[in-house]
């Protein structure tokens, strides 16, 4: 099967996603910034979800210029990172009205965590259609990246038994890794 279904609903469904979190945020009752900073928790999630989805597209789109068709195994598996990452907005909203409470920064990370496995299957199962010799398996090789974020997002969940900033603290620096541009796919593709 031709791959351009999966990036167009792909795309949508990450825009629709990105377009439901911010649709959260209230407009304060009063004409000053001082109004605005009741919502700092709210916002910081925000940055940090939008951050997250934004990775998660762009290695999405890098990942699928590397390949030329899908089948039918790549297609559940991206339905089910789609389905993860459908829950950003929800944990995302549980945590900044919280106020990073206990129970809610442990399900932003589980979130975190089943988008990062989601996430794993897919890459798995685009190398397992393409073959070990393929441009994608070659870009992507072991994984690291993505198994150290594995790693550290179920360590930020256990970090969240000790103090619950601790374990944001780590989700951030999730993010903050994969903010550095990854080339694997760049330099196969040129």
């Amino acid at each position: 099967m031709h791959k351009a279904r999966l990036e167009a609903f792909t795309d949508g469904v990450f825009a629709i996603i990105i377009t439901i979190m911010v649709l959260e945020f209230r407009i304060p009752h009063g004409d000053s910034f001082q109004d605005l900073l009741p919502m700092w928790p709210k916002f910081l999630t925000y940055v940090m979800s939008f951050l997250y989805i934004g990775i998660y597209w762009a290695n999405h789109h890098h990942m699928t210029q590397a390949i030329k068709t899908v089948n039918g195994k790549v297609l559940w598996a991206n339905l089910a990172l789609l389905f993860t990452i459908s829950l950003v907005p929800f944990s995302t909203g549980w945590l900044g009205e919280s106020h990073f409470a206990h129970d809610p920064t442990l399900a932003y990370g589980g979130v975190l965590l089943a988008n990062g496995f989601a996430y794993f299957l897919l890459v798995r199962s685009l190398t397992a259609h393409h073959g070990k010799d393929s441009a994608i398996a070659k870009a992507l090789g072991s994984d690291i990246k993505g198994k150290l974020s594995l790693l550290l997002y179920a360590a930020g969940m256990a970090l969240s038994f000790v103090r619950d900033w601790m374990g944001v603290a780590v989700y951030g620096s999730v993010a903050l890794i994969w903010l550095v541009p990854d080339r694997r796919i760049e330099k196969i593709l040129h």
